[in-house]
């Protein structure tokens, strides 16, 4: 099939009833980036019908040390809902709605109005209401975490789960190196330089996008370190230096 004979819309019901009945799917060869936002459109359309609701934004592939894991070699972003943000809790996180899920600490932004593209770093953070730190829970519909980048944006982009820890306010935002450790011996390191510079910078990455951000939305950032997978009966924590930002725990189920 010729990418300009992809129904978009079609593309967007099988990949939404996959992601429902936690099925995996095969990677679409033929699929562009232009055609896989416009999944991207229909997906959150079919998701608002049924009463869901747009949180923000998740920009994915930031971070440019895991582009050779990948194979995707820009970063990307999709939709947040208030069905898959949750503020963190003494509540074990469970995984079972989601396939393959692997676990991204990262920096998120709260809006307190929308940015412009040519703000320099001052405006932009004067737009920001709140910074949090959190875990992205991310997912593979397809088979093996192998897919193509247009793959990545018709699929949620990626996205699983927000899970947010305490807001500070936008001064809080400095750079600092993380470290990422679980109960099972996995330790990753990694660096707000890690996310295209800064996550400020991730943040004006995607200012010119369609449709524009919106005052009140949340943006998560990029993963600080390496997505490393996650199960049930894991806790998994962060520790973070040079920053007021404390590091946040999250148990899963």
């Amino acid at each position: 099939m010729e990418t300009a004979d992809l129904d978009h819309n079609a593309l967007a019901a099988e990949l939404l009833a996959a992601f429902d009945a936690r099925q995996p799917v095969e990677p679409f060869p033929n699929l562009d980036l232009a055609t896989a936002y416009k999944i991207t459109e229909d997906i959150r359309k079919l998701r608002e019908m049924r009463g869901e609701r747009v949180l923000g934004r998740k920009i994915g592939f930031t971070n440019e040390t895991i582009w050779d894991e990948y194979g995707v070699y820009a970063p990307i972003w999709g939709y947040m809902y208030d069905t898959s943000v949750h503020e963190l809790g003494g509540t074990p996180f469970d995984l079972s709605p989601l396939l393959e899920p692997r676990i991204e600490p990262e920096i998120c932004f709260g809006l307190a109005r929308a940015p412009a593209p040519d703000m320099d770093d001052t405006a932009l953070l004067s737009c920001i209401d709140w910074v949090a730190h959190g875990f992205e829970i991310v997912q593979s519909l397809f088979p093996g975490w192998k897919f193509t980048a247009p793959d990545t944006v018709a699929s949620f982009g990626l996205h699983g789960a927000l899970l947010l820890g305490p807001r500070y306010p936008a001064s809080a935002m400095t750079d600092f190196e993380i470290t990422l450790e679980s109960n099972n011996g996995v330790i990753e390191h990694g660096t707000t330089h890690n996310v295209l510079g800064s996550p400020l910078n991730a943040l004006r990455h995607i200012l010119a996008i369609e449709p524009p951000l919106t005052a009140g939305e949340m943006v998560t950032t990029g993963t600080l370190t390496r997505a490393v997978p996650v199960a049930p009966g894991e806790t998994w924590r962060t520790t973070l230096n040079g920053t007021p930002i404390k590091g946040i725990e999250a148990l899963f189920a």
